[in-house]
C-alpha cells in the first residue's frame, strides 16, 4: 500500500505553490491583510484558471471530479502562504450543493461555481456558538428569519449554504430580499467573516441536507487541518531563517541551545501530523466507517499544534514577533481562525471519544 501522495498530487501542490509565490509575495499579502476586503479578485481568478474552484466538483458540471485528498493538499499550500481568498468556503458550499441539491439546483449552480463565475459560502455558526448540525436552531420554510455569524466572505458570495434547525441546509442567493451582511473585525484578515441577517428571506431547501451536512462539516474539518499544517510549516521555516541571521551579543541566535530545542519541537509538531490529515481526507472517500472520527481528530490535533507553533514562532522572533510590522502575526491569526472555526479542539476531541465508544 502506498502511504504517500501520488505524482499528480505533488504536481498539483507544486503548481499552486508556484502560483502563490509568484502572485502573492509577502508584500502583496501584507497589503491585503492591512486593507479592508481580505480578498483580491485577481488572485482568486488566477486560482480559478488553475482549476482550483472546481477541483472536487463533478466533471459533468465542468469540474475536475477529484477527491477530498486532492482538495486538502491544495489547502495545505494555501495555508503555507496565508493565501487571502474564498477557497475554503467556496469548496464547502459547492460540496453541499453537489451532495444535497436537486438536479435543478446542481445545474443552476455547479457549472458557475466550477468555472469561478460564482462564489459560494457556508453559514453554519449560530450566534450562540453552535457549529454542529445538531446545534443549528434557525427555522426554515420558504423563507428564513434570524442570524448566522462568522460567515466567510458572505458579502462576496453569490450563494450561501445555510445550516438550519434539524440539521438540514438551505440555499440563499445573493441579493435576496431581507438578506443583510455586516462585516466583522475578525483577527484573520486574510479570510474575512460577516454576520448575516435574514428577514423573511427567500430560500431553497437542499433535499438531501440532513444526510449531507455531517460530511460537509467533516470535509471542512479536514481542510482546516490541512491549512494548519501548511501554516505551521511556514512558521517553522520563518523561525529557522530568522535564527540563521539574527544576532545577539555578537552571536547568531541559532547557536543558542534553548532556541535549537524550540525549533526542534516545532518540527516534531508539524511533520508527524501531515499523515493524519492525509488519512482523514482519504477516509472521506474510501473508508466511510473511519471518516467522521478521523476528521474530528485531525482538526483537533493539528489546529492545536498550529496554535502552539505560531506561539513558538512569535517567541523565536523576539520583540518583532509581537508587532503588526512583523510577518509572524499573520500566521498567528490564521492559526486562531483554524482552531476556532467549525468548533474548538476540545469539542472535536469529545466527539472523537464518543465516536470511538470511549
Amino acid at each position: 500500500m502506498n502511504f504517500d501522495l501520488t505524482d499528480e498530487q505533488r504536481m498539483l501542490q507544486e503548481t499552486v505553490a508556484q502560483y502563490v509565490e509568484n502572485e502573492c509575495p509577502m508584500a502583496r499579502l501584507r497589503e491585503i491583510f492591512d486593507g479592508d476586503e481580505g480578498h483580491d479578485p485577481v488572485l482568486w481568478k488566477g486560482l480559478v484558471e488553475l482549476g482550483v474552484a472546481g477541483l472536487a466538483i463533478g466533471d459533468q458540471y465542468g469540474g475536475a471530479g477529484l477527491e477530498m485528498l486532492d482538495l486538502a493538499v491544495v489547502a495545505e499550500k494555501l495555508g503555507h502562504a496565508a493565501f487571502p481568498g474564498p477557497f475554503f468556503n467556496h469548496a464547502l458550499g459547492a460540496l453541499a450543493i453537489e451532495l444535497a441539491g436537486s438536479d435543478e439546483q446542481k445545474e443552476a449552480w455547479l457549472p458557475k461555481l466550477a468555472a469561478g463565475d460564482a462564489v459560494a459560502s457556508i453559514a453554519f455558526s449560530d450566534p450562540s456558538g453552535g457549529w454542529q448540525p445538531g446545534d443549528w436552531s434557525l427555522e426554515a420554510g420558504d423563507t428564513l428569519t434570524g442570524t448566522k455569524t462568522m460567515v466567510p466572505f458572505a458579502s462576496e458570495a453569490d450563494v450561501i449554504v445555510v445550516g438550519v434547525a434539524g440539521g438540514g441546509m438551505v440555499l440563499v442567493a445573493k441579493g435576496a430580499a431581507g438578506l443583510r451582511c455586516e462585516r466583522l473585525d475578525g483577527a484573520d484578515r486574510s479570510r474575512r467573516i460577516d454576520d448575516v441577517t435574514f428577514e423573511n428571506t427567500p430560500c431553497e431547501s437542499l433535499a438531501g441536507g440532513v444526510e449531507a451536512a455531517p460530511k460537509v462539516r467533516d470535509v471542512g474539518l479536514v481542510l482546516l487541518a490541512a491549512d494548519a499544517i501548511g501554516g505551521a510549516e511556514r512558521c517553522m521555516e520563518m523561525s529557522v531563517e530568522y535564527a540563521k541571521t539574527r544576532q545577539q551579543f555578537g552571536v547568531v541566535i541559532g547557536q543558542f541551545q534553548a532556541l535549537k530545542h524550540q525549533l526542534a519541537d516545532m518540527a516534531l509538531a508539524v511533520e508527524p501530523s501531515r499523515g493524519l490529515y492525509w488519512y482523514a481526507a482519504h477516509a472521506l472517500d474510501h473508508v466511510e466507517e473511519d471518516a467522521e472520527r478521523t476528521a474530528a481528530i485531525a482538526k483537533a490535533h493539528i489546529t492545536d499544534a498550529f496554535m502552539q507553533v505560531a506561539r513558538d514562532a512569535t517567541e523565536a522572533h523576539g520583540g518583532i514577533g509581537f508587532t503588526w510590522e512583523g510577518d509572524t502575526q499573520m500566521w498567528f491569526k490564521r492559526a486562531m481562525f483554524d482552531r476556532a472555526f467549525l468548533g474548538s479542539p476540545s469539542t472535536h476531541r469529545a466527539r472523537a471519544a464518543e465516536l470511538g465508544d470511549w
